[in-house]
């Protein structure tokens, strides 16, 4: 396989160390689809999913150890391109191949979105071939999608599949190439991940570069068609398979089995307490969600 790298030495030791703490995991022995699979479910139980940045106005940089610093020394989170620039980091640090694809979230009506609207991983395991892993869509697998089948893939986030994609709405089906090592689809097919029999986003073949997505994330933090800029979000997986999730002041519990509970969060020290006792977050003030056009 190809794999899209930067730079494979981008964590020294205390930094890897300092990642693995907070995902509360021990160095891995071999990069094995059991590693991967307990990396991503811990990366999403302590690593929330969030836009705080756009609208605390703070700078976004993808640059692997800045994003790694973000997570690991700041003890924050991000959205998707910090997430898995970060995840991709820490999984090539640990023995991983691991190639960056770039994909289009599917909106209304099933537009699909800008180019380089989602960044996901394609990571090679030395035990069970290639696997999907996305730490950084929200509410999505708990656990990485086999890259090369076709079938229904069970997860405690729903019912997965990947298939080969069909043309876009400019009638062309795109694609440049099938990635050396994958075996099924057309060669050049683009690939559609459906979520509970919904087309969620769709991936180019690909390798890609961090860099290349700079254009993306800068759409998402300042355009107000964004929802990243319409509004604010911070929500993770919890220990026992659900989700919690703040937005704004709105704090939502989802629980395994589907049922939720939802509640408005006072004062700005209510707040501020939510985002540190549920998210591991400290701020020092209340994020409000900023006027488009207007973030770093």
């Amino acid at each position: 396989m190809h794999s899209a790298q930067i730079d494979t030495s981008t964590l020294d030791a205390p930094l890897l160390d300092a990642y693995l703490r907070r995902l509360g995991v021990a160095y891995p022995a071999w990069p094995t689809a059991d590693v991967l699979r307990e990396l991503q479910l811990r990366h999403l139980q302590t690593v929330p999913f969030e836009n705080l940045s756009v609208h605390l106005g703070e700078e976004i940089v993808l640059e692997e150890k800045r994003l790694v610093e973000k997570v690991v020394m700041a003890g924050r989170g991000g959205f998707c391109y910090e997430l898995n620039g970060a995840f991709s980091a820490l999984l090539r640090a640990v023995g991983f191949d691991v190639t960056l694809l770039a994909g289009r979230v599917y909106g209304e009506e099933g537009r699909l979105g800008i180019p380089y609207d989602h960044l996901a991983l394609l990571v090679r395991t030395v035990d069970a071939g290639e696997w999907l892993a996305d730490v950084g869509f929200g509410a999505h697998s708990h656990y990485p999608l086999r890259w090369e089948h076709r079938g229904e893939q069970q997860d405690p986030g729903g019912l997965f599949r990947i298939a080969e994609a069909g043309p876009d709405g400019a009638g062309v089906k795109g694609g440049a190439g099938r990635l050396a090592g994958s075996g099924n689809g057309a060669p050049g097919a683009d690939v559609d991940v459906h979520r509970n029999g919904t087309r969620a986003y769709r991936l180019e073949v690909r390798p890609r570069l961090l860099g290349d997505f700079l254009a993306g994330a800068w759409w998402h933090r300042t355009s107000p068609d964004s929802h990243f800029t319409r509004s604010l979000v911070c929500s993770r997986v919890t220990q026992e398979g659900g989700r919690i999730t703040l937005s704004g002041r709105r704090l939502k519990t989802t629980s395994a089995d589907g049922s939720s509970a939802e509640r408005e969060v006072a004062g700005d020290e209510e707040v501020l307490a939510v985002y540190r006792e549920r998210f591991g977050i400290s701020l020092d003030r209340v994020p409000v969600v900023r006027a488009a056009g207007t973030a770093v």
